[in-house]
């Protein structure tokens, strides 16, 4: 994890602030803000808010901050942003309408993505502030609690500020690095499924016909044959580079939507028997598998540090976001309705077992593949950088490539430990996706702007979606748990289920 930085200090999470740059080092090093006189267009005074301060993103003409000459532009940051957030939790959401009802569960999901975005947008909000008021190039996730802490008027808060960018790092570490763990139980279950049905695969795609699956090797073997490419994928370091595959992965897995979506909009059963609101003991398996889908706040910060024009992340913020909702509420919706009670943990599994969906498991797995290098990017930032300067440049390149392998072998023991696709994505989202997306930001905005004065509603609004957020990740963890816990004679293997 990061050291913390003081304030006077250059802020920088992303690569090695003192290293110069070298054959094999990392490639996203930051400039510190002492290397420039002034980031704003107006006059300001150290600690005063920047123009629109708690009315929103400051406007453009009255906010500015330097982008990286060779930084992304807007196109590629939209790319970045939607693989951040389109993969694995996508596919998992008509299981997680099933858990919640079929009326309940999408008007759950509107506002649990409008609660989202709003909270991606509070963070920018007020690392924007922090960069204004301490005329820096960058402030971190972590470095914006730090500093919302020192901000608030407990003397004791302001002591233990450090402690706000530790804990942020840690559940930035959880999160991504969970991100990685469905990543590889979903290539592994989509993998076994083609590979198993191969010899019964034709090119009849009727929803009605039984394919004989043929035995083949257990799912963690496929894990573990991933495991190699996987780790060769993440010695890709620099997100220019990255962005190439995730257009690759973008039009694989768009295409793939494509298919599905005019597979899942025919012969959709009556609905009307299926339940409006689900039992509520399975509604916190909902609240975990909403949550890991929306949670793409870890990607937020670091993505907008590495544009040209930074000014332009709010509205690519909104517009991608927006995408992603309605990707997210119509497939859920039409996933369900299609599969009913049938749904499996990742609806790629419910495809029939032709030739036409046998490519489109491919495909999307080909996507997510690609995925697992975006969603690597930010842990990998945090974690290698600091260990990397503790040793001489001479071996800093291997000792790079040697901590990379030992994160993603994690993620794939981590995987082979818990192989439930859906348990997975729940435990994950209630445990550490709940904590950046829901309970973090809301809290960030009163410890920084508290002292400056809050209307009531607005205090009222954070504290109501940090709660909302905690209920969340308690309930939803421990329902994680039971489920993990159950006997393994009642746990029905996602994998092993046959396509009818």
């Amino acid at each position: 994890m990061a050291d913390p930085k003081e304030p006077g200090k250059g802020d920088v999470e992303l690569g090695t602030a003192n290293a110069a740059p070298s054959t094999g080092t990392m490639s996203t090093r930051r400039l510190r803000s002492e290397d420039y006189n002034d980031y704003s267009s107006t006059d300001v005074t150290p600690e005063g808010s920047p123009p629109g301060g708690m009315n929103g993103f400051a406007h453009p003409e009255s906010y500015q901050r330097f982008g990286e000459t060779n930084g992304t532009t807007w196109y590629q940051t939209l790319i970045h942003l939607l693989k951040g957030n389109i993969g694995t939790g996508l596919l998992g959401l008509p299981l997680a309408v099933k858990n919640a009802g079929i009326l309940l569960g999408p008007l759950s999901l509107v506002v649990m993505g409008v609660v989202a975005v709003h909270c991606m947008g509070i963070l920018v909000k007020c690392a924007h502030h922090f960069c204004y008021r301490f005329q820096k190039q960058f402030v971190d996730y972590g470095g914006a609690v730090m500093y919302g802490l020192e901000s608030t008027p407990s003397a004791w808060l302001r002591t233990h500020a450090v402690w706000g960018r530790r804990v942020v790092g840690l559940f930035l570490i959880i999160t991504q690095l969970g991100f990685c763990c469905v990543y590889f139980v979903f290539l592994a279950d989509n993998l076994k499924q083609v590979i198993s049905t191969a010899n019964g695969t034709t090119n009849d795609c009727s929803s009605n016909r039984t394919v004989t699956m043929t035995p083949t090797m257990d799912s963690r073997l496929y894990m573990l044959s991933l495991l190699p490419f996987v780790v060769l994928l993440t010695f890709i370091q620099n997100l220019k580079v990255l962005s190439i595959f995730s257009m690759l992965a973008n039009v694989a897995m768009l295409g793939s939507l494509v298919v599905i979506y005019q597979y899942i909009v025919r012969d959709i059963p009556d609905p009307s028997d299926l339940p409006l609101a689900a039992a509520w003991k399975t509604y916190p398996l909902f609240f975990g598998t909403a949550i890991f889908a929306f949670e793409g706040i870890g990607v937020v910060l670091p993505l907008e540090n590495k544009m040209k024009n930074p000014r332009q992340f709010p509205v690519i913020l909104y517009v991608g976001m927006t995408i992603v909702t309605i990707l997210y509420i119509s497939l859920s919706v039409l996933g369900y309705l299609r599969f009913r009670a049938d749904i499996q943990a990742s609806i790629t599994l419910n495809l029939p077992n032709c030739w036409l969906y046998q490519a489109v498991k491919l495909l999307f797995s080909f996507g997510i593949f690609f995925t697992y290098a975006v969603q690597f990017y930010v842990p990998a930032e945090i974690v290698i950088p600091p260990l990397v300067a503790r040793v001489s440049e001479r071996w800093g390149w291997l000792v790079n490539l040697l901590l990379r392998v030992a994160l993603v072998s994690v993620t794939c023991v981590l995987a082979i430990l818990i192989p439930r696709l859906d348990i997975v994505i729940s435990l994950v989202g209630s445990v550490s996706s709940s904590a950046l997306a829901l309970i973090f930001p809301p809290l960030l905005e009163i410890a920084t702007y508290y002292a400056e004065g809050m209307h009531p509603l607005v205090v009222a609004k954070d504290i109501a979606i940090s709660l909302f957020g905690f209920v969340g990740f308690v309930v939803g963890t421990y329902e994680a748990l039971v489920e993990l816990a159950a006997p393994a004679a009642a746990v029905v293997n996602t994998t092993s289920i046959m396509v009818q």
